[in-house]
């Protein structure tokens, strides 16, 4: 029964049923502030559920104002672990909600951050394993976001270190991993190859980069999906960025990875995004 209701939710987490997803985190507003108006909330998650969102990601807090309407076809996604800008380290992140709770307030899914190569990436560590234990004897999916960051990380890009990262994930008992991508964006693939689990790519690029090309390279790349915050909600149109990155996951132009445009294997996509993109948020 509990294996069941595991799927039913995975499911739920995918508006196409094609195992793909397209999430958007909104919990920046612990960590960094504000993200619109209190007056606005409401109106930014109805169009992020317009434009096709499978899932939003936010706080216990967050979760308990929505009107019940809010969601009727858009996934619930709790966060139960949180740091603020304000630390005297924010790469260390501490349990603040437990899956009971996101099953009280009719979560489809929990997520949790570890970073890895910070000062307390052992306890982060411990903290996703005991989420994990409840997420199996509650048939809830789990997430697990982890990024490679702190003082022992040289280049958080290497595919090598992010395989390691996936694999972290999946062994300690996560349905999918959001992280962040490799550089140059092609030897994403090599991740995607060592993960056992569905990766969600994370952010977007910060140099103001198209975001649609970014999202289809990582797509190309044999990514599971994206998990983009910041730079959907803080675009004018965010039902539109929404609209057209769905496509981009559920569509054509997330299928194309056995186009090559040459002997290398790069796609057309990630051939074009590796010309512009700087860095990644």
């Amino acid at each position: 029964m509990l294996k069941t209701g595991k799927l039913f939710r995975l499911r739920r987490l995918s508006l196409a049923g094609d195992d793909r997803h397209l999430l958007v985190p909104l919990d920046h507003s612990v960590s960094d502030g504000p993200i619109v108006p209190p007056g606005q909330w409401d109106d930014l998650v109805r169009a992020l559920v317009a434009g096709g969102a499978d899932g939003i990601i936010v706080h216990k807090g967050r979760a308990r104002a929505l009107a019940p309407d809010t969601l009727k076809s858009c996934a619930l996604v709790v966060h139960l672990s949180v740091s603020t800008a304000c630390s005297a380290d924010v790469n260390a992140k501490v349990l603040v909600g437990d899956v009971e709770e996101a099953l009280r307030l009719g979560a489809d899914a929990v997520s949790v951050h570890v970073n890895i190569g910070s000062d307390t990436e052992g306890q982060q560590l411990a903290d996703l394993g005991a989420v994990a234990r409840s997420c199996d004897a509650w048939g809830m999916p789990l997430i697990a976001m982890v990024y490679p960051r702190g003082p022992r990380i040289e280049d958080p890009h290497d595919p090598a270190l992010l395989a390691h990262l996936v694999n972290v994930a999946a062994d300690l008992g996560a349905d999918m991993v959001k992280t962040s991508v490799a550089l140059p964006l092609e030897r994403m693939a090599e991740v995607v190859a060592h993960s056992p689990i569905p990766i969600l790519a994370a952010g977007g690029p910060p140099d103001g980069s198209d975001l649609i090309e970014y999202g289809t390279a990582a797509m190309s790349a044999g990514c599971g999906g994206l998990a983009i915050g910041r730079r959907i909600f803080s675009d004018p149109s965010p039902a539109s960025v929404v609209s057209r990155l769905s496509e981009v996951v559920h569509g054509k132009s997330g299928n194309s990875t056995n186009s090559s445009n040459s002997s290398n294997g790069m796609t057309d996509d990630m051939a074009q995004y590796s010309t512009i993109v700087a860095g990644i948020a």
